[in-house]
């Protein structure tokens, strides 16, 4: 069964402005589907983000499963609700602070539903980057409650917040050490700061190992190499650029502009068998145990 409804969010730029300015940001309404198990409730539920190529068959895989194992899976529609198909070329037009928004709308939405018990978040690449950074209890504080499990699949983990504080609810990630687009480094250099998290990290796997698509070149696509991004205890968001030079990165253009000079363009994705029917299971198994 299925249900589908709108949930009133806002579309910040940046994490800077969900941080210092969330109400002056434009509104927009987004897209929804429910899709419940069956059985009588409540159940656990699944608030689910697709990446930057938006909603693909490897994700209902996973979602699928989620809803044989008795657990409700919300897909929330962040792309094709903003008239966007894709940000694998820009990062710019629907942002991880955009989908941040959408989660936790989604999120207070759903908790005022009796069918509804606990409520994790998945999300794959950017929607992983979504999944891990809704665990920062700053964010939390600002939009809204804690999930109670996160289950990031190969997100962009180069955010580097001054204020170390996250919240206890666990948190999952799924990884491959050969990716090129959101580098395993990322997520690694981070782990120190997070107080419940557990890494599976797959040998060769590469971005999409989950998927099964064959290996490909997207090269147009904007990567991460070795640069973070430090987000200071006022929200201020800057990164170094060469000899030291930090440099602001909160507004589209000065954002815009990095990406020109640093020209950080071309990532591969790959089907990995092994590594997707194994994901299939643990992920599954990650929200049967925490939902």
């Amino acid at each position: 069964m299925v249900e589908r409804f709108q949930v009133q969010s806002r579309s910040p730029f940046e994490i800077h402005h969900i941080l210092t300015g969330l109400e002056k940001t434009p509104e927009i309404n987004i897209e929804c589907e429910l899709f419940f198990p069956e059985g009588e409730g409540p159940f656990g539920c699944v608030i689910a983000l697709h990446g930057s190529i938006g909603w693909a068959s490897h994700h209902q895989d996973h979602v699928n499963g989620w809803l044989d194992a008795g657990l409700a899976v919300c897909k929330v529609h962040s792309f094709t609700s903003r008239s966007i198909d894709s940000t694998v070329d820009d990062q710019l037009s629907v942002t991880h602070a955009m989908m941040l928004v959408d989660a936790f709308r989604t999120r207070s939405l759903l908790e005022q539903d009796s069918r509804i018990g606990k409520i994790g978040i998945a999300g794959w690449s950017l929607g992983g980057t979504v999944a891990l950074y809704s665990a920062w209890s700053p964010i939390i504080e600002i939009l809204g409650t804690p999930f109670d499990a996160h289950l990031p699949f190969y997100p962009a983990a180069h955010l580097r917040p001054d204020i170390q504080n996250w919240s206890d609810s666990p948190i999952f990630i799924l990884h491959g050490d050969a990716d090129d687009w959101t580098p395993l480094h990322f997520v690694e250099g981070l782990m120190p700061q997070l107080p419940n998290v557990t890494l599976h990290a797959y040998r060769g796997a590469h971005h999409s190992f989950d998927s099964e698509k064959e290996y490909t070149l997207l090269p147009k696509a904007v990567r991460l190499k070795k640069r973070t991004v430090r987000i200071d205890k006022n929200g201020y968001m800057t990164g170094i650029l060469f000899l030291g030079i930090r440099l602001p990165l909160n507004e589209r253009w000065q954002r815009r502009w990095i990406i020109r000079i640093l020209r950080n363009r071309g990532a591969h994705t790959e089907g990995n068998p092994a590594a997707r029917e194994d994901s299939l299971v643990r992920a599954r198994e990650f929200f049967m145990e925490k939902l």
